[in-house]
Formats: structure tokens, sequence, C-alpha cells
């Protein structure tokens, strides 16, 4: 099967974040593969919440960090750009340290939309959270 994701390879992705959000979280691409895109997300100061566990805001930054990285890769950035447009989470279990692990795939791929499923794991690989969001494919001017 191709890839939705082209001819891209997992270096060039990863550098897409650098100097954003996805940085300073201490984010990571892990893998492009087979439809899916994965990263990571260290649990530590950067990403928790006062009880010590991870916030659910960072939660749904990798989430949307992994779709719009995703969505990205499928459409021609001299054309069109995603941005998203809603985003939703269930926060599972909670988790106190190491990493999370999000895999996103893509559930819908229209002309102007797309909407994308990731679910953020533990070391474990117990689910944390899954997320749905939706992202517009944008026409550039």
């Amino acid at each position: 099967m191709k890839s939705i994701f082209g001819n891209y390879t997992l270096d060039q992705v990863r550098g897409i974040g650098n100097k954003t959000m996805f940085e300073h979280l201490g984010m990571e691409i892990t893998s492009i593969d087979n439809n899916k895109i994965c990263g990571k997300m260290p649990v530590d100061y950067r990403t928790v919440q006062p009880m010590q566990i991870l916030h659910g805001g960072a939660s749904c930054a990798l989430a949307e960090t992994l779709a719009s990285i995703g969505a990205f890769l499928t459409v021609n950035p001299e054309t069109h750009y995603c941005v998203g447009m809603v985003i939703n989470a269930n926060h599972l279990r909670p988790a106190k340290s190491g990493f999370v692990y999000g895999e996103a795939s893509p559930v819908h791929m229209g002309r102007t939309s797309q909407v994308w499923s990731i679910e953020i794991r533990n070391e474990e690989q117990k689910l944390i959270c899954i997320s749905r969001m939706t992202i517009a494919v944008v026409a550039r001017q």
C-alpha cells in the first residue's frame, strides 16, 4: 500500500516542530509508517499539572501535533495548508512518569477537511487518552 505521506522521510518530519510548542514540550516524532504518524512526549515538569500527573492540555497538544503534522504531510504545501478546527479528548487514566506515546491515523480525508483519530498510551501500552481532531484543508491565496 502506498503511504498517504508521500516521499517524506522521518528525518524531514522530525524537523517540522523546531522552535514551536512541539520542541518546548519535548515531543518527538518516532515514525510515519503504515499511514500512521507516531510520536512521544515526556511526562515531566513541562507536561504535568499540580497533582504531578499528565496535564490534559499536554495530551491534547500531543494529539493535535500528531494529527496536524500528519495532515500537513498529505497535502501539497505549495497550494494548501492545514489548520485545526475541533479537538476532543477523553482522558482515561493518569500518567505519572516516563513517556506517553501517541499514534494518529486518518478517519476521513476530504478535499476541504480531514478527521484524525489519536490514541495516547503509557509505557505499559495502557490507553491514557483517546482524541479526535477535525482539520481544515485551506487553499493558499
